[in-house]
């Protein structure tokens, strides 16, 4: 679905909610000149892949590209091969330019601005998979069989050149048409292979319709967005290039392990109480993740049935080891293990697992500065992630916020999503907004009329009541 609504009067102030939440600023002129100067003298690898003709698929006006994709037949199979940006040849371990980047953790996305992990000379140029662009990158060449199962793995440093840059939106239109690049086209066909093995391993997909703030001219748009199908296919080869990184890391007795530990019984029990109420199906056997597959994402119900669900992802963590592998090493949400490895430009944590798995796969030892850097990721990530969710759920708030701030009195029509005694999460039809609404007995899940009686920019505050 997509429901959005233009902002009216003056810009909203995404540089005030910054200021507020502490976010990083400029870099320093020291981080500056490290990134300019491995910027200036890139290392390519000795290994010429520049014959496979790569593609970039991101979001509309992405520039820190940090995955090429090339997928063809092979045997009875697939070759996934998938090329990652090599952060780790522009940035030196101690340097200011690594210090900086342990502070800040990951990018930081606002509607108006990116505040990026690493300098734009280094996100979005030297170290970018930019179309015509030589790059150092991290290779990986993942062998699939018929039905989309990993039948080999290859990871090195490689030169690549992707050719072209494409759009979610753009690729989503060329593959309905059948004009889609060679090195795409069969990105579906892989993709659904990679989503029925998720279900059989009864993965936990939510699939929510994601909140977003747009710029709309010289405005803003606030709208639910549900991911189109070739999202979902491009996610399938990052979490199966995650996958294969987590196996080398096990396989070695050394890695980070990004883990979402399985609901608890008290969990699926308590989703499983309030499933008949709204319309969802859930036989005596079924596991948590074969219920979500079967749900529709435009029925009010489900939805609000599947915002109940995200308990059942609760608790995730990097989880770093050193030796016997971790007691819970699983992601409840893919069902296997996991690592992060294939957005380096935008996360600290992608550039120690890949130096990981290059030193596994090639029987080389772990560098030091791996070593001695893993066992303070998962708070620096904890942290920095933690940052994140307050930006986003602030950018979100100020949004609806400002929305909504000369409609107090008017009516709107909503879905109820949790309720207790007092009060209730409600989502409006239009604009899309999520908020609190007062009163008792609002059963979840049903349609009901609410009217505005609180919008308060300064304190980001929102609150309607049933009519």
């Amino acid at each position: 679905m997509a429901i959005a609504h233009r902002l009216a009067g003056a810009p909203l102030d995404f540089a005030a909610l910054r200021d507020e939440l502490a976010v990083p600023g400029e870099f320093s002129s020291a981080v500056l000149s490290d990134a300019q100067a491995a910027a200036s003298d890139v290392d390519l690898p000795n290994d010429d892949a520049t014959d496979i003709p790569f593609v970039t698929v991101d979001p509309p006006g992405s520039k820190d590209l940090d995955q090429a994709v090339h997928i063809a037949a092979a045997d009875d199979g697939y070759l996934v091969s998938y090329a990652i940006a090599d952060v780790g040849s522009f940035v030196r371990p101690g340097s200011a330019l690594d210090q900086e980047t342990q502070h800040r953790g990951e990018t930081l996305y606002f509607p108006d601005a990116r505040v990026p992990l690493h300098p734009p000379v280094l996100s979005e140029g030297a170290a970018s998979l930019l179309p015509d662009q030589l790059c150092p990158a991290v290779l990986w060449q993942i062998g699939l069989d018929a039905n989309g199962e990993v039948t080999s793995v290859d990871v090195r440093r490689a030169r690549v050149r992707s050719r072209e840059q494409l759009d979610y939106p753009t690729l989503h239109t060329a593959l309905e048409s059948g004009n889609a690049p060679q090195a795409v086209a069969l990105l579906p066909t892989v993709g659904r292979l990679r989503t029925a093995l998720a279900r059989q391993r009864h993965a936990i997909d939510l699939d929510l319709p994601a909140q977003e703030v747009e710029r709309d001219g010289d405005g803003w748009t606030l709208r639910f967005r549900q991911q189109l199908p070739v999202e979902q296919h491009n996610a399938q080869i990052s979490l199966l290039t995650g996958i294969c990184a987590a196996s080398l890391m096990l396989q070695v007795g050394f890695g980070i392990l990004r883990t979402v530990p399985p609901p608890d019984k008290r969990t699926i029990a308590a989703l499983r109480r309030i499933a008949p109420a709204l319309g969802v199906s859930w036989p005596q056997d079924a596991l948590p993740g074969d219920v979500l597959t079967n749900l529709r994402r435009d029925d009010p119900r489900h939805v609000a049935f599947l915002d109940h669900a995200g308990s059942l992802l609760r608790g995730s963590a990097y989880t770093a080891f050193d030796g016997p592998p971790p007691p819970q090493p699983l992601h409840a949400g893919i069902a296997a293990p996991y690592a992060h490895v294939t957005a380096p430009l935008r996360r600290l944590v992608d550039r120690y697992g890949s130096e990981i798995c290059l030193a596994a796969h090639a029987g080389h030892p772990i560098p030091d500065w791996v070593r001695e850097g893993v066992p303070a990721l998962p708070e620096t990530m904890a942290r920095s992630g933690q940052l994140a969710h307050e930006v986003d759920r602030a950018v979100l708030d100020a949004t609806e916020a400002w929305l909504l701030k000369d409609r107090i009195g008017e009516r709107f029509d909503a879905t109820i999503l949790e309720s207790d005694d007092r009060a209730a999460t409600i989502a409006l039809d239009e604009p899309a907004v999520r908020a609190r609404c007062t009163g008792s007995d609002l059963p979840v899940g049903e349609r009901i009329g609410v009217r505005l009686i609180e919008s308060d920019v300064a304190t980001r505050a929102v609150r309607f009541e049933r009519v």
